[in-house]
């Protein structure tokens, strides 16, 4: 039986946040924005969600290799799963280092690192289609023949890792530094200064960067994000924005030996028609500003409250779907999608969103309907029905406050 170990840390994960979002509220020290922290979370939770439509035929694709053409029947022993922890994290190291230097590979990979704070927050910040090719990486595991349930076991383990190194309260680990990935090495991967970038690939192990050489030691302060700031709460957009600006670059290069490179080439590369490589520019310390529009208390609050909805509604998926049928599933996953689309939209006060929220508020009434016959939902669906025309009415009455918002620039 496969055991999504991902799906079960989640209430763990929000337990270290709120404990860090504790120490930071404490200690004054300004690590968490509201707006940013829900962009992130939102992205986590598109993450889970559409990564339920690819997780079963990326295991098979796995599973199959290892079945008809593994090169070995290896025993389960501790030396085993030691050797495949290794090898994981090798592969791994690999995988993430070929998705910063290959524009089609970085262009899923990007949303990870849009966030301009650093916090456990940004930890869950993944990309919704990056487990659509990371998993051919970890093919030669198959035909070496690592089981699939020990692979699928340590890997998740290797992405579990990783949610701690997320974050600015923890300053050095001492000589540990030398041999694991620690928030040091990681809050240096995730600077958009020129020395920091492509830096530390790392997933457990530092060694392979400093194998590979791509070691970078945190020096100066660390000015976070992408050097083209998202500018945007919008969770689909974030997905998206990179393969635009590709298509964009292809379509004005002439030959087709360009157009090919454009998606080839590592983040930076141009046709020489368009200027050619261009590197990353140097902070602006003196005019570096935050992408942060203002908001009302009531708005917040209303985001606040939706996002709780999508989260819930997120979290039931995940652990429900196995008992569901694929219209429901669809269903679930297109409302709890489209809620954290409202929130974004919502955090950059756009002027579509007050019929685009009407409309889905309204919707989601029919959605309950497609549960009806869903004994656990049953006893739910007058909850959600009452939740859904508070929230109709609540945003009707948003309105007013909307008005007086500080405008941004739309995306």
């Amino acid at each position: 039986m496969k055991v999504d170990y991902i799906a079960l840390s989640i209430p763990i994960f929000f337990i270290l946040i709120g404990i860090e979002l504790g120490y930071d509220f404490y200690k004054k020290l300004k690590y968490y924005r509201f707006n940013d922290s829900i962009s992130n979370l939102s992205q986590g939770i598109g993450s889970q969600i559409t990564g339920l439509f690819m997780k079963t035929a990326l295991f098979f694709g796995y599973k199959y290799i290892f079945e008809n053409w593994r090169f070995f029947d290896l025993p389960d022993t501790i030396w085993t799963w030691i050797i495949l922890f290794i090898g994981v994290d090798f592969f791994y190291y690999w995988f993430h280092r070929m998705s910063h230097q290959i524009n089609a590979l970085w262009a899923a990979h990007i949303v990870h690192h849009q966030s301009e704070e650093y916090n456990l927050t940004v930890a869950l910040r993944q990309s919704w289609f990056q487990s659509w090719f990371s998993w051919l990486f970890y093919l030669p595991l198959a035909l070496v023949g690592f089981d699939p349930l020990m692979f699928v076991t340590l890997s998740a383990f290797n992405t579990l890792y990783q949610f701690w190194i997320h974050t600015r309260t923890i300053k050095s680990m001492g000589f540990l530094e030398h041999i694991i990935n620690t928030p040091s090495h990681h809050r240096v991967h995730h600077g958009t200064n020129p020395k920091y970038i492509d830096k530390n690939h790392a997933g457990s192990l530092i060694i392979w960067d400093k194998m590979f050489g791509t070691f970078q030691k945190e020096e100066e302060e660390v000015y976070y994000g992408i050097t083209t700031p998202l500018a945007s709460w919008n969770p689909v957009w974030a997905n998206i924005h990179y393969w635009a600006e590709l298509w964009n670059t292809a379509a004005k290069s002439d030959t087709i030996a360009d157009k090919i490179k454009v998606f080839i080439k590592p983040p930076g590369w141009f046709p020489s028609k368009l200027g050619g490589f261009k590197p990353a520019p140097e902070i602006d310390i003196f005019n570096y500003k935050k992408f942060d529009p203002n908001y009302s208390k009531g708005l917040i609050l209303y985001v606040l409250f939706q996002f709780i909805i999508a989260l819930a509604a997120g979290s039931a998926l995940l652990f429900l779907y196995p008992k569901l049928e694929m219209t429901p599933i669809i269903c679930a996953a297109t409302f709890t999608i489209l809620t954290l689309l409202t929130c974004g939209a919502l955090l950059e006060n756009k002027t579509w969103v007050k019929h685009f929220e009407f409309a889905r508020l309204i919707l989601s009434f029919f959605a309950l309907y497609l549960f009806k016959d869903i004994t656990i939902f049953n006893t739910l669906t007058i909850s959600v029905l009452i939740i859904q025309i508070s929230s109709l009415i609540w945003f009707f009455y948003l309105q007013n406050s909307l008005l007086h918002v500080q405008k941004t620039p739309s995306v």
